[in-house]
Formats: structure tokens, sequence, C-alpha cells
């Protein structure tokens, strides 16, 4: 996962990371939050062509 798939979800520490072994309510999961529907159908929709962009960078990087 990268930046583009993962901004949905916040990262947890590694302490975090480790208590959620034994999270098993599942209390700990949060997520990053908008402050409307249109709003987070515009980050996804700017993360889906900044992940398409770096693709075709990629691409393109390999060419030269």
């Amino acid at each position: 996962m990268n930046d583009f798939t993962s901004f949905l979800f916040a990262r947890p520490s590694f302490v975090e990371g480790m208590g959620r072994v034994l999270d098993f309510g599942n209390t700990m999961t949060e997520y990053n939050v908008s402050e409307n529907a249109a709003e987070a159908d515009r980050r996804a929709m700017l993360a889906d062509w900044c992940a398409v962009g770096d693709d075709i960078r990629s691409v393109m990087g390999m060419w030269q």
C-alpha cells in the first residue's frame, strides 16, 4: 500500500500495532474523515489520478 491507496486509514504507531493484537473488539480502528461526501469523493478522485500519474512516470522512466 502507498499514500494513494491508504489515505482513508490512520496509520498506527508500532506500539498501537502491538496493542491491536489484543484488540478483539476492534475498538482501536480509526479512519481519516472528510467534511462531507463531496470532499471525500474529491480526495478519492485526486488520489486515483495521482496514482495513475505515478504509474505513467514510472513507465516513462523505464524508457530513458
